[in-house]
């Protein structure tokens, strides 16, 4: 049993530990500021959404389930609660797009989902704060969107690199025999 005059280190929770169970606009942009990346809010049919960038790279920030039992009447829009959120980031393809383009990344990465529609690209990662996130849990989600970019640019050069390489009969380059393997045999 723990000695009543003891303090348990786990309870002690500074403004950057308290347990955020609802999020807005407002606060988000805050928390995105404070990890260096610069927002603008806008609205989009009658919604706050948030646009901001990474790696020269533009994305969106959307709101989604409103707490709206949380929210005090005549609430402003950029301060109106939510428990989600998704940030999005939407490329137009030029072209033709290789089908397993979507395949291999939903099936190779973690955390963010990619979709395509018609021309195009759409990477999305959803962000859920109901039933309590620290403003930590909330820049970490940031840094690890902020990879996911990266790695989304770098499956799209790859994976149209290879495409480029393989000739009309749609045989992949990395399957062709070399020059030295037809010697060899």
């Amino acid at each position: 049993m723990q000695d009543s005059h003891l303090k348990n280190i786990g309870d002690e929770r500074t403004p950057q530990n308290a347990q955020i169970e609802t999020i807005s606009a407002d606060l988000l942009a805050d928390v995105l500021r404070a990890t260096g990346y610069r927002v603008t809010a806008t609205e989009q049919n009658g919604l706050v959404q948030l646009m901001s960038a990474s790696q020269g790279v533009g994305f969106t920030v959307r709101f989604g389930n409103p707490a709206a039992q949380l929210a005090p009447r005549n609430t402003q829009s950029g301060a109106q609660p939510y428990i989600d959120y998704t940030l999005s980031c939407v490329l137009q393809v030029q072209g033709d797009l290789p089908a397993e383009v979507v395949a291999d990344w939903n099936r190779t990465k973690r955390f963010a989902r990619l979709a395509s529609h018609g021309q195009f690209l759409a990477l999305e990662m959803d962000v859920v704060v109901a039933g309590g996130v620290s403003e930590r849990h909330l820049r970490s989600t940031i840094e690890l969107w902020d990879r996911l970019i990266q790695e989304f640019l770098l499956h799209l050069r790859n994976r149209l690199s290879i495409t480029e390489q393989e000739p009309a009969t749609g045989v992949p380059a990395a399957d062709k025999p070399t020059r030295e393997a037809a010697a060899q045999s």
